[in-house]
């Protein structure tokens, strides 16, 4: 062990007769995180570190627990850590490990307070340290890829293609265990613990390796993006999972009094939401645009398009402006998937929790609510102008803009031309002169994003429109 500040490239693989390609993926994955790790052997340097007033945690760079993606640190560990600190009222100091016994050697240590990952409970880490801020159960599931015979039973894996383990890790002890008890025959590959989970997920996709064992949430949500794995394997018991502390550390009870609270337990179902089943890291990776297409799913688009006698262009640009064609995204204001359909409204629609993630679904509902608000304004009767009219409805809703369809139809604007008509009276109705008028049915309202929304779909259909396709 050894202490730097640097960035974190933790699938560099020091085991030289690995292929090169491992060390290609590790270093376009883990690239770009700054990392302070600890110097074991010097207890003096890790006085140093220390100051009562710091949360100093320990952190794993990883699909869910912590990434940083445009320049923005998230992760579900990373942002429950960051409320815990807020409750402590202390700062927080991020210790971003290369592996996971690197964060245990770290709280052993006296480095870090708190190991802030779900680290699976064994007996060897009950003997030295305390569990705290229990997470879900998951049992191991063994990851392979579809084009192959699956396997189906653990029986099957004697005599198999290599499955892949990471060094140390409960994956290895488990998958030792189960060698025992099918009397030997499962061919082990133990790899560098400086590798990830995630690590070998990718390997498995590009048929560098044949089979990994994974817990089976992780398994779920990598299978939601790469419908080609397949998880049906069961190969363990659930285990549990949670936060390490030190057994005399002294924010054990606070933590179980922060753990209690509302806000927490409801911080905690939003991140496992967020990160376990629409991941943004993922999402940002997945979505490849093929050269020469708009989207990954120009066909999609094409097709439903017909429907509301649309230039499929137009459709693209709008779901852009949505989600950046995010099929996983979901707003603030809770719009889920790439055309960011209110839930209630993705019900009306024919989409329930299952599909509101599925690209093709999604985009259907959207345009069969276009057709809704098709209808609401079918009295505009220049097509073209009436799409503006659509695309401010598809942000604010219709009853806003139909406050400021009145409103410019009493002061002596066109209700039919959105741009310095309707636009103009949409901007006003957060001033009480005009929200307040007799004519205005719904209320205040801040139209600047709306008016933007507008503007931006415009700007993104142009510059389709140079698209030859």
């Amino acid at each position: 062990m050894y202490r730097r500040e640097t960035y974190c490239f933790s699938g560099l693989i020091q085991n030289t007769c690995l292929n090169l390609w491992y060390w290609c993926f590790c270093i376009a994955f883990l690239g770009g995180v700054v990392l302070t790790s600890c110097h074991a052997d010097n207890p003096e340097e890790d006085e140093q570190y220390f100051e009562n007033d710091t949360l100093h945690a320990a952190i794993l760079y990883s699909t869910v627990s912590y990434f940083e993606l445009h320049g923005q640190a998230m992760g579900a560990d990373y942002e429950l850590l960051q409320n815990l600190a807020a409750y402590l009222e202390r700062p927080l100091k991020l210790h971003v490990a290369t592996s996971e016994s690197d964060m245990i050697n770290m709280l052993e240590r006296g480095r870090v307070e708190l190991v802030a990952c779900e680290i699976p409970q064994t007996f060897r880490l009950l003997r030295h340290f305390r569990f705290v801020f229990p997470q879900s159960e998951s049992e191991q599931v063994l990851l392979q890829k579809r084009g192959k015979p699956l396997l189906t039973s653990v029986t099957q894996l004697i005599d198999k293609d290599e499955v892949c383990v990471i060094a140390g890790s409960v994956y290895q002890q488990r998958l030792e265990h189960l060698n025992k008890e099918l009397g030997g025959g499962i061919n082990i590959r133990v790899l560098p613990d400086s590798l990830m989970v995630e690590d070998l997920i990718t390997l498995l996709l590009r048929d560098s390796i044949d089979y990994t064992p994974v817990f089976r949430d992780l398994a779920l949500l990598y299978k939601n993006y790469y419908p080609d794995l397949d998880a049906s394997l069961t190969l363990s018991f659930a285990q549990k999972r949670g936060w390490l502390l030190n057994n005399n550390s002294e924010l054990d009870p606070v933590i179980e009094m922060w753990q209690e609270l509302p806000q927490t337990r409801k911080l905690l179902a939003q991140m496992k939401a967020r990160f376990l089943r629409r991941n943004p890291y993922l999402s940002a990776s997945k979505i490849k645009i093929p050269q020469g297409a708009i989207s990954p799913y120009d066909a999609v688009f094409k097709k439903y398009a017909l429907e509301i006698d649309w230039d499929w262009r137009m459709l693209a640009a709008l779901a852009f402006v949505e989600s950046g064609f995010d099929s996983s995204e979901v707003s603030v204001a809770g719009a889920v998937g790439i055309m960011q359909l209110m839930p209630v409204t993705a019900m009306n629609f024919g989409l329930d929790e299952s599909s509101f993630f599925n690209p093709s679904k999604n985009i259907k509902a959207g345009v069969d609510y276009i057709k809704k608000l098709d209808k609401i304004f079918d009295d505009i009767e220049n097509k073209e102008e009436r799409k503006n009219f659509i695309m401010a409805s598809y942000n604010s809703g219709p009853a806003h803009v139909l406050d400021a369809m009145a409103l410019a139809d009493k002061y002596g604007k066109s209700a039919h031309l959105w741009a310095d008509n309707v636009e103009y009276f949409l901007l006003k109705k957060n001033d009480p002169e005009f929200y307040g008028d007799s004519v205005v049915k719904y209320g205040t309202f801040r139209g600047a994003e709306t008016v933007k929304h507008v503007k931006r779909v415009q700007q993104a259909y142009e510059k389709y429109l140079n698209n030859k396709k």
